[in-house]
């Protein structure tokens, strides 16, 4: 089992920025792919990024260039920085990994079964 827990979600004034936080433990060696995904109040959820264990990296059109997606291999953490900042940023964000190998990192959310309790993060114009 893999677990994950999500931080540094909050209130922020548009262009401002935050570094979201998620925190794993567990069997991470079997984690193929680690990404974030939100979900905005009557909007499906979607992911913005992912990074496979090569390093290799994937991000949703609408936050190229804004968002970075990070490991941190010694604290086992996994950060999303996030740069300026619009109102439809605002969502709950969620950690998520899979352990398929051969399975893409830019995959639907039911292709993760390791998931996070998600972090909130609302940005106001």
């Amino acid at each position: 089992q893999v677990q994950l827990v999500e931080s540094g979600g909050g209130s922020v004034q548009a262009g401002g920025s935050l570094r979201l936080s998620c925190s794993i433990s567990g069997e991470r060696d079997k984690v193929y792919c680690l990404a974030w995904f939100r979900q905005a109040p009557g909007k499906e959820r979607e992911e913005v990024a992912g990074i496979r264990r090569d390093g290799r990296t994937n991000y949703a059109e609408s936050v190229k260039g804004r968002f970075t997606i990070s490991e941190d291999n010694a604290e086992n953490t996994l950060y999303l920085e996030i740069d300026s900042l619009k109102p439809e940023d605002t969502a709950m964000y969620y950690c998520a990994a899979h352990a398929y190998r051969f399975l893409s990192c830019a995959a639907t959310w039911l292709n993760f079964p390791y998931r996070g309790q998600g972090t909130q993060v609302t940005v106001s114009s």
